[in-house]
Parts: structure tokens; C-alpha cells; sequence
């Protein structure tokens, strides 16, 4: 789906959103596996319009790498941005714009189905995270 075309980007959060419970639910279990005080920087793969890279910020404490090829969903979710922790690039998973080993927590929801090699996704997810780092 190309989430450039028409108002797709503008309408993303009405049409899938969720409320705040689900929201703190989804945290909460998200901390039962990752522990808080290890992660400093996280990689938010296919981003959309933020809704979880301000959730995972504020939570962690942490700097967000938001990534998305939509320009945009990117330009909806800076809209809305209130972390200032929360960085917003144009970018895709093939090619991860950062360095080898730097990231804590590779982050997805709802992106593997858009991934033209989910493989090549997979390696670079890899080549970023920490040796103790989350995906």
C-alpha cells in the first residue's frame, strides 16, 4: 500500500486507532520482557504516524529513531510529536540509518507485510542492534 497517495496519512489514526488502555496494557507487557534501565535508544522500524514512537519514549526514557518510508506518515506523526527524544527520518528498512551495534530495541508493529524482503529487514535489524539488544 502506497501511504503517499491521497489522504491515507491524514486518516491512518481514526481509522486504527486505539485507546489508552490498550495502550498501557501493551507497555506493560512490553516491560514484563524488556527491561527498562538497558535501553537507551530504540529503532522505531516503520514508524507511520508516531503512534507508538512517543509511547515508547516516554516509557523508556529513551532516544526513538522513528523510520518511515511514507513521507507522509512521517510529516502526520511530527505533527503530533511532543518528545522532543523522538527523532522522525525518511527511510526504509533495507537500509537502516544508523551504525553497527547502536540500537537497544529494533521496534515493529504492523510492518512486516509491507517489507519488500523481509530477509534483508531482518539483517540490518541485526547489524544494528547491541549484542543484548531487542527485537
Amino acid at each position: 500500500m502506497d501511504y503517499d497517495q491521497g489522504d491515507i496519512a491524514a486518516r491512518y489514526d481514526t481509522r486504527r486507532g486505539y485507546s489508552a488502555d490498550v495502550l498501557r496494557q501493551w507497555l506493560e507487557a512490553l516491560s514484563d520482557r524488556v527491561p527498562k534501565s538497558k535501553i537507551s535508544l530504540i529503532l522505531d522500524l516503520g514508524c507511520g504516524t508516531g503512534r507508538y514512537s512517543q509511547a515508547l519514549a516516554g516509557h523508556f526514557s529513551a532516544k526513538v529513531l522513528a523510520l518511515d518510508p511514507s513521507q507522509q506518515m512521517l510529516d502526520q506523526a511530527r505533527r503530533k510529536a511532543g518528545d522532543s527524544r523522538v527523532t522522525y527520518v525518511h527511510a526504509s528498512g533495507d537500509a537502516l540509518p544508523t551504525e553497527s551495534g547502536t540500537v537497544d530495541m529494533v521496534f515493529m508493529s504492523m510492518v512486516a507485510h509491507h517489507l519488500p524482503d523481509l530477509s534483508v529487514t531482518a539483517q540490518e535489524s541485526h547489524r544494528v542492534l547491541r549484542d543484548s539488544g531487542h527485537l
